[in-house]
């Protein structure tokens, strides 16, 4: 009877090893949490960076993110990738005033830069802010007409059959199956690790470096209220992000072909507002504008000088508008130059970790 107990003991523990087994060949692989690294920089001055609860940065899913956002796979005719329209030499965004879509489609607007995204703490994305949180954000480009123009069921299906993302986005998100929204939030993580914070003006805040007169006098046009006043939309040395991420109708047009913001919300009085864009980077990232149209830094800082185009909607951060500007002098001009292209990060289009290597 005791022998008896004794094999009954045995056949259970083997049955219960085998169940462990099991589940371990099915939920093994636990991803390994990897912190966004934090430029010192941006701990000292502004607050932690907005990461969902449900999406995590993991080193898996920061890895899947990065090959999805370099393999045309999401394009229908599998030639276009994320990166086509969002060049790592060009801070993420494109050379090109207006991308070209993969049936040689063009659209109207200017892709945006990608960089510092996990600050943008109103959680709205594109130039009209049509889209909540980065993870929606990347769904829309795989499904329009004029970019990758696909279905998520075709995506999804040569995901699936892939031979390397099924166990990629196993190792990322377990044992489920491939779906658009795991997708996005694999790309959302790399994008997040996207982070520029070692420009010339960076090390000058930490002491490591030295600004030019030239530079100098460029901040105090940046900061001064009756010459650039541009620190309003765009920051200042307190806000390394250098923007507000906020809606803004700067003077471009007298009357709007594209309404920008207004389009989203509805609101006629939002019509011709535009997303703020980062000041970093500038070195890289033109042309300039939501739809491009300034090829040089000339053009932007001649038409806040003297070319600002009344509206019902303008600005009233524009407060020279009857004026046309605020009349730079050339002199000044050529400063306000030479600061902003100090805010540029040659660290960050270099990074390996974020090029296709």
């Amino acid at each position: 009877m005791k022998k008896y107990g004794v094999h009954i003991i045995l056949i259970l523990s083997c049955f219960c090893l085998s169940c462990t087994n099991d589940d371990q060949n099915t939920n093994s692989y636990i991803p390994t949490p990897s912190p966004l690294q934090i430029p010192q920089l941006f701990e000292d001055l502004i607050i932690s960076p907005v990461i969902p609860t449900d999406n995590q940065q993991t080193i898996e899913g920061i890895a899947l993110g990065k090959k999805l956002f370099f393999d045309p796979i999401l394009s229908a005719d599998q030639t276009q990738a994320c990166a086509s329209c969002h060049a790592p030499q060009n801070a993420f965004t494109d050379a090109a005033r207006f991308s070209v879509g993969i049936d040689g489609s063009i659209g109207t607007r200017n892709s945006m830069p990608l960089f510092n995204l996990a600050w943008n703490y109103d959680d709205r994305f594109f130039w009209d802010g049509r889209v909540f949180s980065l993870e929606h954000q990347a769904l829309e480009p795989v499904t329009n007409p004029i970019e990758m123009n696909t279905t998520w069921e075709t995506v999804v299906n040569r995901l699936e059959q892939h031979p390397d993302y099924p166990e990629l986005f196993k190792k990322a998100f377990g044992e489920i199956p491939i779906t658009k929204e795991l997708t996005t939030k694999a790309i959302a993580q790399f994008e997040r690790t996207l982070i520029s914070a070692d420009s010339k003006f960076d090390r000058y805040l930490q002491g490591t470096e030295t600004l030019t007169p030239q530079e100098l006098n460029g901040l105090n046009v940046f900061l001064d209220e009756e010459r650039g006043d541009c620190f309003h939309c765009h920051g200042n040395p307190n806000n390394p992000l250098w923007t507000d991420n906020a809606f803004h109708n700067n003077g471009l047009d007298a009357t709007f072909t594209d309404l920008g913001l207004g389009e989203f919300t509805g609101d006629p009085t939002d019509n011709g507002k535009f997303k703020s864009p980062s000041l970093r980077n500038l070195a890289f990232t033109a042309p300039y504008m939501h739809d491009g149209r300034f090829d040089t830094l000339e053009e932007v800082i001649n038409h806040y000088s003297e070319g600002l185009q009344d509206s019902p909607t303008i600005d009233p951060l524009m407060k020279k508008v009857d004026e046309g500007g605020v009349h730079l002098t050339d002199q000044d001009k050529a400063d306000l130059k030479a600061f902003l292209l100090s805010l540029s990060d040659s660290t960050f289009i270099n990074n390996p970790l974020f090029n296709n290597e």
